[in-house]
C-alpha cells in the first residue's frame, strides 16, 4: 500500500531579514539547526515535552511559552532542562508577541484553537504553525493507521497495535494515547506501521496539512468538546479531517452501527463494522449472540469467535475489536494474528479497568469516560449492581443523557464537579429513586459510594465529563481513584 500522506512545502521566515525560505519537510531536520522555534503550551500528555527534546536535539533555538507559572511547571521545567542541558528559553506565566512574531516555526499544543491571536501573529509573520503531531506527520516515513471517534479510539488503537505486533510486523503506537514518537523517528522505517490515536483538536490542526492516513478508522460520533468547537457541525468537521484528504487507493473503516458516521461520504475504499445486516464489506458481530463475527473483506467470508478473544467486558469492546480487526487485515495480517493480538490485549488504564477487589466489591477505573455515551456503554457491561461516581468539568454538552443513564443503570450515584448540581436537578426531574449525593471532592465521593455499596456490587468511576475542574487530566483523576480503591484492597 502506498503512503497517503501528502507532504507540503513549508515557508520558514528568517526573523532578522524577513525573507521566507522554502523548505521541504523531508529535509526539515537539517533546517532546524539554529531556527528560532516557539513551543506553545506544555500540556499534560507528554507530546510537547517530546517535541522540545526533539527540537533541542536538532539544535533549534527553542523558546517554551506557557500561561502557567514557574511554580506550577517546576517539575516539567527541571526535567526538560536536565534533558536538554539548559538549552531552553523559558517564558512562563505569560505570552509575548516577540516569541511568535520572531519565530520560524511554532509548535502549538493542540488544545490551542486555530483562531488564537498568538498563532495568527506567527502566521502573519511568516512562521509555519503546527503541533507536535503535525511535525511528526511531516517527518514520519512509515505507513499510517489513524483512529478517531468520540469513544473507544484509545482501545481500538491499542488493539490494532497489538494485532500488528502479533503478526510480526514492526508497529508503533502514539498520538493522543500519550507521549511522543518524535524521539523514535530514526528507528521508524518505511515498511513499519504507525498507529495514531487522534483527537478532534489534533485533527483540526492536521486538516491544514492535508494529512491523509493510509488507513483511517472512525469508531463513533456523539456530541463532545462543544466548549472548544462551539457547534456540533464544527466538531463533526474536525473529526472528518481524518477522511477528508484520503485518496481512492486508501482505506477507511467506519462504524455502520453509528447513525451519524454511517452517513459520511468518503473518497477512500470503505469497510464497515457493527452489527451484521448481511451486506457490506467489513467485520460485523452476529446479532444472535454478539460473540461471533463475520469477516467480509476481499473475496472471502469467514466467521470468527471474536467475543471469546476479547478479555475487556462489554459489547462496545467487541465493536472496538471488530474495527481493529478490519484495519489490521487491510494492513496484511492473518486471522490467526487477530486472535493472538486480541488475546494478549488486556485493556488500557482508565478504560473500565478493574483496579481492586475489596470486601466483596469490585472497583473499576473508567476515568476516560468523558462523555454521557461512554458511561452508558460502561454500565451496560455489568450484570450486577453499580454504585457510580460521575460528573466533572462542564464541556457544554447536554446532560440529560447522562442523567437518564444514571437513573436506569445505578443503585446509587456520587455526583462531582461543575456538572453535579445540574445532573442532580435532572435526576430529581426524572424521579430517580436511588441514593445520590453531591460531593465536594473525589475522596468524599469515594467514601460515600463505598458506604452505599453492598457485597457483589461494582463501585465504578465513570464520570461522563472531563476532569479539568478538579484535576489536570483524566489520568490524575483515575490514578487517585485507583489509590483510594487499592488502599487495603486486593489487586485484581
Amino acid at each position: 500500500m502506498q503512503s497517503g500522506r501528502r507532504h507540503r512545502f513549508l515557508f520558514l521566515a528568517d526573523p532578522k531579514t524577513g525573507i521566507s525560505a522554502v523548505v521541504n519537510p523531508s529535509s526539515l531536520i537539517t533546517d532546524l539547526h539554529g531556527l528560532p522555534v516557539t513551543v506553545m503550551g506544555l500540556g499534560t500528555f507528554g507530546g510537547a515535552a517530546g517535541a522540545v527534546e526533539f527540537l533541542c536535539r536538532h539544535q533549534a533555538r527553542v523558546t517554551v511559552t506557557d500561561l502557567k507559572d514557574a511554580d506550577e511547571l517546576a517539575d516539567q521545567v527541571a526535567e526538560l532542562d536536565r534533558l536538554t542541558a539548559g538549552a531552553i528559553c523559558w517564558r512562563l506565566g505569560e505570552h509575548r508577541a516577540s516569541d511568535f512574531g520572531g519565530a520560524g516555526l511554532v509548535v502549538a499544543n493542540p488544545a490551542v484553537p486555530l483562531a488564537s491571536e498568538w498563532l495568527e501573529l506567527a502566521e502573519a509573520s511568516g512562521a509555519w504553525v503546527t503541533t507536535e503531531m503535525g511535525l511528526f506527520w511531516e517527518l514520519c516515513p512509515a505507513r499510517t493507521i489513524a483512529v478517531t471517534g468520540s469513544n473507544g479510539k484509545s482501545t481500538t488503537s491499542a488493539m490494532i497495535h497489538s494485532i500488528l505486533e502479533a503478526s510480526g510486523q514492526k508497529a508503533w503506537l502514539g498520538g493522543n494515547i500519550g507521549g511522543s514518537l518524535l524521539g523514535q523517528l530514526e528507528t521508524i522505517g518505511p515498511d513499519d506501521w504507525v498507529v495514531l490515536e487522534l483527537s478532534s483538536f489534533q485533527l483540526e490542526h492536521l486538516n491544514r496539512q492535508h494529512a491523509a492516513p493510509d488507513i483511517a478508522v472512525v469508531t463513533n460520533f456523539t456530541p463532545n468538546h462543544l466548549d472548544r468547537h462551539g457547534t456540533l457541525d464544527a466538531y463533526r468537521h474536525a473529526k472528518q479531517a481524518i477522511l477528508r484528504w484520503q485518496s481512492p487507493d486508501a482505506v477507511c473503516v467506519l462504524s455502520e452501527f453509528d447513525p451519524d458516521v454511517s452517513t459520511w461520504t468518503v473518497a477512500a475504499n470503505r469497510l464497515g463494522f457493527g452489527i451484521d445486516r448481511g451486506v457490506g464489506a467489513g467485520v460485523f458481530l452476529r446479532d444472535e449472540d454478539l460473540e461471533t463475527a463475520v469477516v467480509r473483506i476481499g473475496d472471502s467470508e469467514v466467521e470468527i469467535p471474536l467475543g471469546h478473544w476479547v478479555e475487556a467486558p462489554g459489547v462496545h469492546n467487541r465493536l472496538n475489536a471488530a474495527a481493529a480487526t478490519a484495519a489490521a487485515i487491510v494492513a496484511g495480517v492473518e486471522i490467526a494474528d487477530v486472535r493472538s493480538g486480541l488475546q494478549r490485549f488486556h485493556g488500557l488504564p482508565h478504560r473500565l479497568q478493574l483496579v481492586a477487589r475489596r470486601d466483596g466489591r469490585s472497583f473499576y477505573n473508567d476515568s476516560l469516560a468523558t462523555t454521557p455515551e461512554s458511561v452508558e456503554v460502561a454500565l451496560a457491561s455489568f450484570d450486577s449492581p453499580v454504585v457510580l461516581l460521575a460528573g466533572g468539568y462542564d464541556k457544554r454538552v447536554p446532560l440529560q443523557g447522562l442523567a437518564g443513564t444514571i437513573a436506569r443503570g445505578t443503585r446509587a450515584v456520587a455526583l462531582m464537579g461543575q456538572t453535579a448540581e445540574e445532573v442532580d436537578r435532572l435526576l430529581d426531574e426524572m424521579g430517580f429513586s436511588g441514593l445520590r449525593r453531591v460531593c465536594g471532592s473525589l475522596d468524599e465521593a469515594f467514601d460515600w459510594a463505598v458506604e452505599q455499596s453492598e457485597t457483589g456490587d461494582n463501585v465504578v468511576l465513570s464520570p461522563g465529563c472531563a476532569s479539568y475542574d478538579w484535576f489536570t487530566s483524566f489520568r490524575e483523576r483515575g490514578d487517585e481513584f485507583t489509590r483510594l480503591a487499592s488502599h487495603q484492597g486486593l489487586a485484581p
